[in-house]
């Protein structure tokens, strides 16, 4: 040990041997120094990986909306009237439901409707009279045999280009009518934002909406009786434009009638649908087209 005072290496003891400097309370010095520079750094805490932002905004969103859907269906009317700004994103998310749910539900279930239209041609009495009940056992295993075949792949009918198109199309067509109801509601002196509107809107295409899903489902287990819930959610558009137009109080006295708003909106969702009518109709051409022209599907028969 070095000696503080002069600097003399000491082996051992007490006091330096040159001057005497007493060395034990050098040694505490030292040994104090060195506890305190060597201090032991805290481990951090374990700190557990935080979600995205973006999944913990779309699981919010979501149970939002579930919530929001299931409230519409027990309670159509009062969930409607309760919608302000605030429904518009659940509002919205009904909307791109329904316009979507049509086109995939005609892509899944396309093949059941063509058999339906077939059978009902067959049970005409024009037609029914001229066939044999040979035909009619062969007209049946023809239809097992469609089902049973996967005839998308054969004529090469393409999902993505069919739902997003006509669906984009449904979602124009709704904005349209959309639009055209909240004009008539304003020339009706209903003193409401176009939000609110739309939210209350929204709120009930919730059920025409719940029939169209069924419907998916139906189709997707190829069970024919979609065609009826589809029908009955598209025809239930006549019904939530009243119901929205009649859910405002007027402002005044000298608007437009509601009776008449409401006839020159059926007179724009006859219009769009028939516009809807026509881009499915050359969609049915074209599947038709390919069915002809496949040589694979002509080989099965």
């Amino acid at each position: 040990m070095n000696c503080s005072n002069c600097g003399h290496f000491n082996e051992g003891g007490k006091f330096c041997v040159k001057c005497g400097h007493k060395l034990q309370e050098e040694a505490a010095v030292s040994q104090a120094a060195a506890a305190s520079e060597y201090q032991p750094q805290p481990q951090p805490a374990y700190a557990p990986q935080q979600p995205n932002q973006r999944v913990r905004q779309a699981k919010k969103v979501s149970k939002s909306f579930f919530s929001y859907f299931a409230e519409g269906i027990k309670n159509p009317t009062a969930t409607a009237q309760a919608a302000g700004e605030s429904q518009f994103v659940n509002a919205l998310i009904t909307v791109i439901l329904y316009a979507l749910s049509i086109p995939v539900m005609l892509y899944v279930g396309w093949k059941l409707l063509l058999i339906q239209f077939v059978r009902s041609m067959f049970k005409l009495p024009i037609i029914s009279e001229e066939l044999a009940p040979s035909d009619m056992e062969d007209f049946n295993t023809g239809v097992d045999l469609i089902k049973a075949t996967d005839i998308n792949s054969i004529i090469h009918f393409n999902f993505t280009d069919f739902v997003f198109k006509q669906g984009i199309f449904i979602f124009i067509g709704l904005a349209v009518i959309i639009g055209a109801t909240y004009v008539a509601a304003k020339f009706g002196k209903v003193d409401v934002s176009f939000k609110e509107f739309f939210s209350r809107f929204g709120t009930f295409l919730i059920i025409p909406t719940a029939l169209l899903l069924i419907g998916l489902v139906l189709a997707f287990l190829h069970v024919e009786y979609f065609s009826y819930f589809m029908n009955f959610g598209l025809l239930s558009i006549f019904l939530v434009v009243p119901f929205t137009i009649a859910s405002f109080k007027q402002s005044g006295t000298n608007g437009l009638d509601r009776i008449y708003s409401t006839l020159i909106v059926y007179v724009v969702i006859t219009i769009v649908l028939t516009f809807i009518a026509n881009g499915l109709g050359e969609e049915a051409k074209t599947i038709i087209t390919r069915m002809g022209n496949s040589s694979e599907l002509n080989d099965l028969f």
